[in-house]
C-alpha cells in the first residue's frame, strides 16, 4: 500500500527565465511520481476565510489584485501577480488536504508546502502564505486536534512560523537549522536548534535524534506537521550544511518513524531546495516519499501487539 501523495500540476507556474526560486521543481516531483506509479489526490484552493484567520486581509487583497508595493515584493523575491497568488493558495489548500489525509490514513504527504518565512501581514523569502501555519490554526480550529507539533528541518530557520505561533499554546514550534543563514534576523520557535555551518550526516543525525524522543513525548501531540526541506543537502545552492542522500532519507525515516512508532497522524510538506538541475533536486525531495513509504508499509504490515 502507498501514502496518500497531494499533488497538483498547476504547483508549477511560468517564471522569469533564470529565477533563483526553482519554480520548475514541482512539475518534476510529479514526473517522478508519476514514473513509480505513485496516484496523486489534487488539492483545491484555500479559500480566503481560511487564509485571513492568519493572515491580515489587507496583505491578502493586494496579493489577489497584483498591487502589493514594490518593496514588499522584493522582500517576498517573486513578482507577485495574481496567477502567483492563485499558485499560492493551491499549495496551501495542497496542505490542508493533506492534514485530512493524515487524519485518515495516520501519514501523508503534499509534493509542495512549507512556505514558513510568511508572516501576519507580509511574505519573505519566496514565501507568499505560511501553508503550515494555516493548516496548524484550522486543525486546532475546525479537526478537533488538541496539539499540533510542527517539526521544521529545513535549513532556514521558521521564523514565520514561529511568529504567527507565538501565543497560541495549542502549537509547539520545533526548528532545526543552520544557524548562518537566512533569515538574518531569527524569531523565537518553541525550541531552537541552530547548526554550525558544514555539519554532515553522522553530526546531523545526533542532533536530531537527541532531541526528537523527548520533543513527541512531552509535547505529546496529536497531529505533526513535517517539513522536510532538503536544503541542508550538501549540494543545495542555499543550505551550508553538508548531508548526503543517505543522511535526507535516514533523517525523513527517523522522523516518519517516531511518529509513526506513537501513532500520532503526520503530514508531510517538502520545504525549501535549491538546485539548477530540477530532475536533480526532485531526487532529494523524492527520499521524503520513499521514506514515507517504507514506514508506513513495515508499521500497516507489522503484527499487532493484541496478535503477537
Amino acid at each position: 500500500m502507498v501514502i496518500p501523495v497531494v499533488w497538483h500540476p498547476d504547483y508549477s507556474i511560468p517564471q522569469p527565465p533564470g529565477h533563483a526560486f526553482p519554480m520548475g521543481k514541482f512539475a518534476a516531483v510529479g514526473r517522478w511520481l508519476a514514473a513509480r506509479g505513485m496516484a496523486t489526490v489534487c488539492p483545491l484552493h484555500a479559500d480566503m476565510s481560511t487564509l485571513s484567520a492568519v493572515h491580515d486581509p489587507d496583505y491578502l487583497r493586494h496579493l489577489a489584485t497584483g498591487t502589493l508595493d514594490a518593496r514588499a515584493q522584493r522582500r517576498i523575491g517573486f513578482d507577485c501577480t495574481p496567477a502567483l497568488f492563485q499558485r499560492c493558495r493551491l499549495e496551501t489548500g495542497g496542505t490542508l488536504a493533506t492534514v485530512a489525509l493524515a487524519l485518515q490514513h495516520g501519514l501523508a504527504c503534499n509534493a509542495a508546502g512549507g512556505t514558513h518565512h510568511a508572516h501576519h501581514d507580509f511574505g519573505s523569502g519566496y514565501c507568499l502564505l505560511n501553508d503550515l501555519v494555516v493548516a496548524a490554526r484550522h486543525a486546532l480550529d475546525h479537526l478537533g486536534r488538541h496539539k499540533v507539533l510542527i517539526i521544521d528541518l529545513d535549513v532556514h530557520q521558521g521564523d514565520g512560523t514561529a511568529a504567527l505561533l507565538a501565543d497560541e499554546p495549542r502549537a509547539f514550534t520545533f526548528s532545526m537549522h543552520c544557524g548562518d543563514n537566512f533569515p538574518a534576523r531569527k524569531q523565537r520557535s518553541d525550541l531552537d536548534i541552530a547548526l554550525p555551518r558544514g555539519l554532515d550526516d553522522s553530526g546531523y543525525l545526533h542532533e536530531l535524534n537527541s532531541v526528537l524522543p523527548w520533543l513527541l513525548d512531552s509535547v505529546m501531540p496529536d497531529l505533526v506537521l513535517y517539513d522536510a526541506g532538503v536544503d541542508v543537502h550538501a549540494d543545495d545552492r542555499l543550505g551550508h550544511l553538508s548531508l548526503s542522500d543517505a543522511g535526507l532519507l535516514a533523517r525523513d525515516l527517523a522522523v516518519i518513524g517516531a511518529c509513526r512508532a506513537r501513532h500520532i497522524p503526520t503530514a508531510c510538506v517538502i520545504g525549501g531546495g535549491y538546485d539548477r538541475d530540477l530532475d536533480r533536486l526532485a531526487s532529494r525531495h523524492a527520499w521524503l516519499f520513499e521514506a514515507a513509504c517504507q514506514v508506513f508499509n513495515a508499521t500497516d504490515s507489522a503484527p499487532s501487539r493484541s496478535s503477537a
